[in-house]
């Protein structure tokens, strides 16, 4: 199979070399997973305008929409970015972890999960009891379309690098066998 690189700047259109001039001051640096995106004249824009869209959801309810999307789909740069991410935003090692094992001590974030996973395995035909808990935590129609499109942004990237398979510059995510055992 094909060996990708990551794209240098000089190797990307200048639409691309500005956006990433604007990573670079804005993260200190341009994430690999991104910068390959860059081979794409407009996919780079186009994907970060889908990812920063308004949405209904708290970032916190998009990481770990995010990290349990990224387990199912065995993306390890995604899992290990978002546990970066998702500590930002305030979440602990432990419920990280619950996340990508798809529950939350939440009952909130517990049915958020629960029904990105069900959308993720099923390829969008979620369980019903998934839906309905979804729905009996207050959660409405508007969400579930913001979860929908916040699933299928995280499958996009999740395949990205599950075929470039470009180098993780985070932290590596803990396997969640290991995880658990230095959690106990």
């Amino acid at each position: 199979m094909k060996q990708f690189t990551v794209p240098t700047r000089d190797e990307v259109a200048p639409t691309n070399q500005a956006i990433f001039d604007n990573l670079q001051k804005a993260l200190g640096f341009v994430p690999n997973l991104y910068a390959t995106i860059g081979y794409s004249e407009n996919g780079l824009a186009r994907y970060l305008a889908y990812q920063n869209a308004k949405t209904t959801l708290s970032n916190r309810e998009k990481e770990a929409v995010n990290l349990i999307v990224s387990q199912i789909n065995g993306c390890i740069y995604c899992q290990s970015a978002h546990t970066v991410i998702g500590k930002m935003n305030g979440f602990t090692d432990e419920q990280v972890l619950d996340f990508r094992l798809g529950k939350s001590d939440n009952p909130k974030l517990d049915a958020l999960v629960k029904l990105a996973a069900s959308i993720t395995k099923k390829q969008g035909k979620a369980d019903a009891a998934a839906v309905d808990a979804f729905f009996a935590q207050g959660y409405n129609n508007e969400n579930l379309i913001d979860v929908i499109l916040q699933v299928a942004d995280k499958i996009a990237m999740n395949y990205v690098h599950n075929l470039t398979e470009v180098p993780v510059d985070f932290p590596l995510a803990p396997s969640l066998e290991l995880a658990a055992v230095s959690l106990n």
